[in-house]
């Protein structure tokens, strides 16, 4: 769950939270190995994209025969029956094997995130006064957070669960156990209706929740709501944090490379009745003042038939995982403070450490997604950099003539800026992620979704435009998945941003 506030907090108040150093800037040394693995991705599919072009050379030359050519390749077939055979078996075989082990192209058909009821909001005031009400805090921690939500970018729109509104709050399984419903089931409805799919055809469930899971599992509750068949395979992904939602999409796209012609939904959420932090310890303030409820359920499927209805294909998935390093490991905790209430700790170098994984993200993504250019530019810097010794800054592509729309985890203000800034972002760019965040607070795995979601209502989303959505996550995680538009996207009626949309973007002052 990577969660970040704005530098400024941190300097107002005498706490263990000090000024976050900065994240490392991308213009310093890249490790080659996320380039190596980068490439490794890309050698694997050497054989398809060698075949493709080669298939349309030969096409070409087909094209061109006339009759007398025709009758002279026949003769020279006949002269020579004994080689063309053993071609044609050759061919036959390569295909067949092409055909069994080539990836299966996965579809989005749709998805849907989930809208609370407007009786659940929460502003400002309403925050402070709840937390001055329920009596566990004392006047320094509610001076802190009232300074984390002035300057976090969350709006006065956003959701909190019905325990939490309660004075006092009243959190307990049973309302966990709601929440959960609400969001997962609310998700559902809309996607069942938007597709109109059976949920006895779902083959593949996978749901992600990093804070809350319960026996049954939250996968059985959706199970059992929908008597779902006895066959399906079931996940269910706890613990992983904000960038979860993007292994679940991993998860559920190596499954439907095994099972033909199966749909699988993905339901990525965040629970927050039993995770509020009720303590004084100012690192575990943070995470009140930034999540909010939400959830997204997407509709995936393998099935070539969907292509015609389906909003985008899945390209590629790139995780990079930083968890041997301590300082990376601990830097998103959950633990209990000197008075034993638990709560998510947020380290002081949780900056510093999203900025590197980052770059290793970016860096073995890079030779997926980026023009062969750019590739170039970027290899050849590096090679003379590690030849010459140097202390020439690399050449950083840009990942603008990758991708059309940025959908960067609206975990807090300053992850956002940073990323705005490092990857030479505009501000449209990075506008859904702001407004997300404004809008409806940081709704952990799920927050890419009401970004693409965001985008949609704005009616940017054309046919063959590319979205990258990028997610960090205790651990520390960062994971990156990218969408092509199959077709020119218009928002669905269930669309979260439906009623809202032309009040967007805002101006947030800090």
């Amino acid at each position: 769950m990577a969660t970040a506030t704005h530098h400024h907090s941190a300097t107002t108040t005498t706490t263990n939270l000090h000024i976050h150093p900065p994240p490392p800037n991308f213009l310093t040394s890249v490790k080659l190995k996320y380039v190596k693995l980068g490439y490794h991705y890309l050698i694997t599919h050497f054989v398809t994209l060698c075949l493709l072009p080669l298939t349309a050379v030969a096409a070409v030359h087909a094209s061109q025969l006339n009759v007398k050519d025709i009758e002279n390749l026949y003769q020279q077939l006949q002269y020579n029956s004994i080689a063309v055979t053993a071609f044609v078996g050759a061919a036959v075989l390569g295909l067949t094997a092409y055909l069994m082990t080539r990836p299966r192209t996965v579809y989005l058909v749709d998805y849907s995130c989930y809208r609370p009821p407007d009786n659940l909001k929460v502003n400002f005031e309403t925050f402070m006064e709840r937390s001055r009400k329920h009596g566990g805090f004392n006047e320094s921690a509610l001076d802190f957070q009232k300074k984390i939500l002035e300057r976090s970018g969350v709006g006065e729109e956003t959701y909190l669960p019905a325990a939490l509104h309660s004075i006092p709050p009243a959190p307990s399984m049973a309302a966990a156990r709601e929440e959960a419903g609400d969001v997962m089931f609310g998700a559902l409805e809309n996607l069942f209706k938007s597709t109109e799919i059976n949920p006895k055809d779902i083959g593949i469930l996978v749901v992600n929740c990093s804070l809350f899971n319960p026996t049954p599992s939250l996968s059985a509750m959706i199970v059992n709501k929908y008597k779902l068949r006895g066959n399906i395979k079931t996940f269910n992904l706890g613990g992983m944090g904000c960038s979860a939602g993007v292994i679940a999409i991993d998860l559920a796209k190596d499954m439907l490379q095994v099972h033909r012609k199966t749909y699988a939904i993905v339901v990525s959420m965040e629970n927050i009745t039993q995770n509020w932090y009720f303590g004084n310890r100012k690192s575990m303030l943070i995470p009140n003042c930034l999540f909010r409820v939400g959830g997204a359920a997407l509709l995936l499927s393998n099935n070539n038939a969907d292509r015609r209805r389906a909003k985008y294909k899945l390209l590629h998935v790139v995780r990079t995982h930083q968890g041997s390093d301590d300082t990376a490991f601990n830097c998103v905790y959950q633990e209990q403070d000197d008075t034993g209430k638990t709560g998510v700790s947020l380290s002081k170098d949780l900056m510093a450490i999203a900025g590197g994984a980052l770059k290793a993200n970016i860096t073995t993504l890079g030779p997926l997604v980026l023009p062969i250019s750019e590739q170039l530019l970027f290899f050849a810097t590096l090679i003379a950099r590690k030849l010459a010794s140097t202390k020439m800054k690399p050449y950083i592509p840009d990942f603008k003539l990758a991708f059309d729309h940025f959908c960067i985890h609206a975990g807090g203000r300053a992850v956002i800026d940073e990323l705005e800034k490092n990857l030479e972002l505009s501000e449209e760019h990075v506008e859904p992620s702001r407004m997300t965040l404004y809008r409806f607070g940081n709704t952990s795995s799920s927050s890419i979704w009401y970004e693409l979601a965001y985008t949609e209502a704005k009616g940017r989303m054309t046919k063959g435009n590319r979205v990258w959505q990028i997610a960090f996550g205790s651990g520390f995680k960062c994971n990156s998945a990218v969408w092509e538009a199959i077709r020119a996207v218009k928002p669905s009626a269930c669309n979260p941003w439906a009623d809202c949309i032309d009040k967007f973007p805002v101006d947030i002052k800090v």
